[in-house]
């Protein structure tokens, strides 16, 4: 193919190329006084009809008849007149000249804005719905992109338009929803592929044809989202070569924390390394309801990821842990208590000492102070032993004052013995 020529009908009139084609070599034409868009596939080849029988022409001919149903079947479903198709550029032509393939649509200008990411949100909204939108159209019919990449995607204003929309092409990669290609022929893109898609490519017996669905596109659209809110793509550790290798790694994508929780949560369940687990393109318009949801927001540092809660700071005062069964030390401060007689510890039989003669027991005395079990200083070695000292000196109630209220708190002394005068 070269400029001058004539290929099907349609007249080539700028030089072929091949910057981002991929596989195939493109130029204008045209044809009728319409100019279009004319792809030159570089394989498969197809063999001549008259061409000796041999295993490898078999073989040659099975792969150019799969290339052909494929593409006859994404053309069949995906209609230039289909309603609600006016942001996908559709094949208007597929035929075959010798032994060399061509796929023709027509002609657009192919401008598109550098830098979504500048826009407004409302803006910003309005682009991506269209975008949604036109995967919606093809996965309502089970079509999967499979090459959904910025390259494949003209971000265009019309004249006098308000808002910037997005218009999908070049669907040469495109299969029904787990019919993928072969992983030798399959196509698509590192960056934006799929977990499932490269593990596909790399021939793992855990991922089949069938794993291969709607939810790659899905996948893509998540990270494309994030590159036209921030201008960059979800960043992963640089171990990795693409954000699927690190997600099939285990890792978690580090998504920009200037997005709104809205979409954080999206975006973080489109790029989820388990296919069932991506929501659908309708989850994703329903998002992109309101014009917030593409705001980027400035948070405070550290508040952009959610936190572990704070661990409870121990309290100030802790009950004592008993020293020893049976023995507790009370904390309680007991002062002016008039002790009951369930209070009143019993003495031990043997040891306790007699009381003085003529006094009442704990009559008119303040209550001792609670003492630790263990005590910080030995007791006096003569008997009787000398009564602890109060706090404070109690004055005896006045004739006809009424008598203190007893308290039921029980102050345990611990394995100390009672001294005369003491409750």
């Amino acid at each position: 193919m070269k400029k001058g020529d004539v290929i099907g009908g349609y007249r080539i009139s700028s030089e072929p190329t091949n910057a981002g084609g991929g596989k195939c070599m493109w130029a204008f034409a045209e044809k009728g006084g319409t100019q279009y868009f004319v792809k030159r596939f570089l394989e498969p080849k197809r063999p001549r009809d008259d061409a000796a029988d041999s295993p490898s022409v078999r073989i040659r001919r099975q792969l150019a008849r799969e290339f052909e149903q494929r593409h006859r079947t994404i053309m069949e479903r995906l209609r230039p007149d289909a309603r609600g198709g006016g942001n996908l550029v559709l094949a208007t032509g597929f035929f075959h000249e010798g032994s060399t393939y061509y796929k023709v649509t027509e002609r657009i200008d192919t401008s598109s804005l550098e830098k979504p990411q500048t826009l407004e949100p409302r803006n910003k909204m309005v682009l991506l719905k269209t975008l949604g939108n036109s995967l919606k159209q093809l996965h309502d019919i089970d079509v999967v992109h499979g090459d959904l990449k910025p390259l494949n995607v003209l971000v265009q204003k019309r004249d006098g338009a308000a808002f910037h929309t997005a218009k999908l092409i070049d669907f040469d990669d495109s299969y029904v929803s787990g019919k993928p290609p072969e992983p030798d022929d399959i196509a698509g893109d590192s960056v934006y592929g799929a977990p499932e898609w490269r593990r596909y490519m790399q021939r793992e017996d855990a991922v089949g044809p069938q794993h291969l669905t709607c939810a790659v596109d899905v996948f893509a659209l998540g990270l494309m989202t994030h590159l036209y809110l921030t201008g960059e793509l979800p960043h992963h550790d640089k171990r990795y070569g693409s954000p699927a290798d690190a997600v099939n790694a285990g890792e978690r994508l580090d998504l920009d924390t200037r997005l709104s929780d809205e979409m954080l949560g999206l975006l973080r369940a489109m790029t989820t390394r388990a296919p069932g687990g991506r929501p659908r393109i309708t989850t994703f318009l329903k998002t992109l309801s309101d014009p917030r949801v593409c705001a980027l927001q400035h948070r405070r540092p550290g508040t952009g990821k959610s936190k572990s809660p704070a661990a409870k700071p121990p309290s100030a005062a802790e009950p004592a842990k008993p020293s020893a069964p049976g023995r507790r030390t009370s904390r309680i401060k007991a002062k002016n208590l008039t002790p009951t007689s369930a209070s009143t510890p019993r003495p031990r039989p043997a040891t306790a000492p007699p009381e003085p003669p003529g006094t009442a027991a704990g009559a008119g005395r303040p209550a001792p102070r609670a003492t630790s079990a263990t005590p910080e200083t030995p007791p006096a070695p003569t008997p009787p032993p000398t009564p602890a000292a109060p706090d404070a000196p109690a004055t005896p109630p006045a004739a006809g004052a009424p008598a203190e209220r007893s308290s039921r708190v029980r102050i345990n002394l611990g394995g100390r013995r009672p001294r005369p005068g003491s409750s």
